[in-house]
């Protein structure tokens, strides 16, 4: 699809490279450029089962493929030079300069842009770009909300085991850079599309922000459960000792669910007859569920959901999950340096003529 598209990938860790990925997959040229004294940290980020010594890590595999890498020393002029006659062509420049970099070496939106006036520039920053903050993922996660939501009352607050507001902020900077593309077929001219990671983070909370801003409810941690529907989130043990989730959002899915469970009698109960009742007494009702849901095996249970159409799901670990085709579909190998290397794709859409 981007197969005459030129990219130059300046970006570090996960937001920016993930980007590039993104265009790789979809054909386009991209050329990961790094400092040779000090190339993407990311290298460096192992598991105690990986080789130290290795120049590739699985973390920095997971955002980085079909990339031609090339190393560049930014201060120094031969090589700020090889930057500049490949940005005349490229057509999209990626990066994350700490504030001042891009003024040090030269490479200001101005700079660039008189350059090549067709260049779309793609900026990651941490807290926007007039800030020298530094950032990484877990603390935007904890200043964005997402830390006080997430975990239990016995927990405290927990990140997310992905860097998550990095990946919300790529999703952002992929579609400001097509809604960019989208505008040169009009205007043959470039554009600045700069996004932070703590604007992405705000964009995201979606329905707790809204609870918030309507209502003044601020999100408590209550582990996997919803604070506006129920049973949503509650974990149950089956017979076989599996642990299965439903996500009931409606009296329908609710009046099916209890008539599997022969508790039928339940939707009449004015504790459980509505959604809002149901929130009120979640605890009660996962206590009554849960004594049914022991008896039961979870492949059963699945498949009667599954036909009668109500939300339900195991709980899978990452083993579980790659063994699932449809999964499977979605991985991506490739040798970098020597290492055969594995992530799961940048693209979950289908694109049909």
């Amino acid at each position: 699809m981007f197969e005459d598209l030129k990219v130059i990938d300046c970006s570090t860790v996960l937001a920016g490279p993930s980007v590039g990925t993104f265009f790789a997959e979809l054909g386009a040229s991209v050329t990961k450029i790094e400092n040779p004294a000090i190339p993407d940290v990311t290298r460096t980020w192992k598991l105690a089962s990986e080789d130290k010594e290795a120049s590739v890590s699985a973390y920095f595999s997971s955002v980085n493929y079909h990339k031609h890498y090339l190393k560049l020393d930014l201060k120094n002029e031969p090589d700020l030079n090889q930057l500049v006659d490949l940005i005349k062509s490229a057509d999209i420049f990626l990066s994350n300069f700490k504030k001042g970099d891009a003024e040090k070496f030269g490479l200001t939106d101005s700079v660039l842009l008189s350059i090549n006036s067709r260049l779309i520039i793609g900026k990651i920053s941490g807290f926007g770009e007039e800030s020298d903050r530094v950032a990484y993922d877990l603390i935007l996660q904890a200043e964005t909300g997402f830390m006080s939501m997430n975990g239990t009352s016995d927990s405290g607050p927990v990140k997310m085991p992905v860097a998550l507001i990095d990946v919300l902020a790529a999703h952002q900077l992929k579609e400001g850079i097509l809604t960019a593309l989208l505008k040169r077929t009009k205007t043959n001219q470039g554009s600045v599309v700069s996004v932070s990671l703590y604007d992405a983070a705000i964009s995201s909370l979606a329905n707790q922000a809204s609870n918030y801003l309507m209502e003044g409810y601020i999100p408590q941690r209550i582990g996997s459960l919803h604070p506006n529907i129920a049973p949503y989130g509650e974990i149950f043990r089956t017979n076989d000792g599996r642990l299965i989730t439903f996500a009931i959002g409606s009296n329908k899915h609710f009046q099916i669910l209890c008539d599997f469970l022969g508790l039928s009698k339940l939707t009449s109960d004015e504790r459980f007859s509505g959604n809002v009742e149901r929130v009120k007494n979640r605890t009660e009702l996962q206590e009554i569920i849960q004594e049914i849901i022991s008896r039961w095996n979870a492949d059963d249970i699945m498949e009667f959901m599954h036909e009668h159409f109500v939300p339900a799901g195991l709980i899978r670990d990452l083993e579980e999950v790659f063994k699932n085709p449809e999964s499977r579909n979605l991985i991506r190998t490739e040798p970098i340096e020597n290492i055969q290397t594995k992530r799961v794709s940048q693209i979950a859409f289908q694109l049909k003529s």
